[in-house]
């Protein structure tokens, strides 16, 4: 596909949205990436890495193996992935401390508006989309009612977190950065981004390599061949997801060496206004998002 400059920069700000939504412990990048509409190119481009395409590269077959991998989509998307990690990281954890409803308020009509559309996607619904849309539901809620972990800190198993979180990053509706939190590990990684402590990003980065250039390949073979299961699976992953992205909560106890906060739903008690506003805010983004992407492909 040939892109112009200008849409190599939209591409950027795509990945700088995908960034911002995965430092948010209950939001996923993925579901990001499928409100902007480059969702399927980035599985697919992520699939390509593979022996064949490596084989190009440690040849000094350099043109042919970007061509490949559509290097310039990924290369855009991930640097704008990095701007949102590595400059938002102290923004989205502070305003998670201090205006957590606020926060939580828009990201939920953001999920809530991306899950409506990616149902309007399935052009069928059967038995088995049915049921897979009930599981999605199910385990995307499970996640989010699950306790975290005490956990080691070794290099090894930050690699292994790597692995799983992005594998949830990349799915609509699972957030990377709350497995994070399930394995006790999302304050101990923020402050290594924080503070560049760059063994434990290149680790946990190496980890991330590997479980995305696996898991990409499942998941590009699901949506070429089921399709419609696999939309209806993910929509019930972001309604699943809901229960986290919720604003209102109460604090029941704190454990770990990271105080990880032990929550409940409540209702909504105060900033009601501002929340509901906030809510329209990330829902409406959505549907125009959607609009404007619909307006492009015709």
């Amino acid at each position: 596909m040939e892109r112009t400059l200008k849409d190599y920069a939209v591409l950027v700000l795509k990945g700088m949205g995908m960034g911002a939504a995965d430092v948010v412990p209950g939001v996923s990048g993925g579901t990001i990436a499928f409100i902007v509409g480059i969702y399927d190119e980035l599985i697919d481009s992520i699939k390509s890495i593979n022996l064949n395409s490596l084989k190009l590269l440690f040849t000094g077959k350099i043109k042919d193996f970007c061509t490949s991998i559509n290097a310039g989509f990924l290369l855009s998307v991930v640097l704008g992935i990095g701007i949102s990690v590595f400059s938002l990281a102290k923004l989205i954890t502070w305003l998670l401390t201090d205006h957590p409803i606020l926060v939580w308020s828009f990201f939920f009509g953001l999920v809530l508006a991306s899950s409506w559309f990616v149902s309007k996607d399935i052009k069928e619904w059967t038995w088995k989309t049915i049921l897979g849309f009930v599981i999605g539901i199910g385990v995307a809620f499970y996640i989010t009612v699950a306790t975290p972990a005490e956990t080691p800190s070794n290099l090894l198993f930050i690699f292994l977190c790597g692995a799983i979180a992005i594998c949830a990053m990349i799915l609509p509706g699972i957030s990377g950065s709350f497995i994070l939190v399930l394995l006790g590990k999302y304050f101990f990684i923020m402050e290594a981004v924080k503070s560049f402590d760059l063994l434990i990003i290149a680790v946990f980065g190496a980890g991330a390599c590997v479980g995305i250039t696996s898991f990409s390949r499942l998941l590009s073979f699901a949506l070429k061949n089921f399709r419609n299961l696999t939309l209806a699976v993910l929509t019930g992953f972001m309604l699943g997801s809901l229960n986290k992205v919720w604003p209102w909560k109460e604090i029941i106890s704190e454990a770990g060496e990271n105080a990880v906060q032990f929550e409940r739903n409540i209702l909504p008690n105060q900033y009601v206004g501002e929340a509901v506003a906030l809510m329209l805010v990330g829902f409406f983004l959505v549907y125009f998002l959607e609009k404007l992407s619909a307006k492009s492909t015709k």
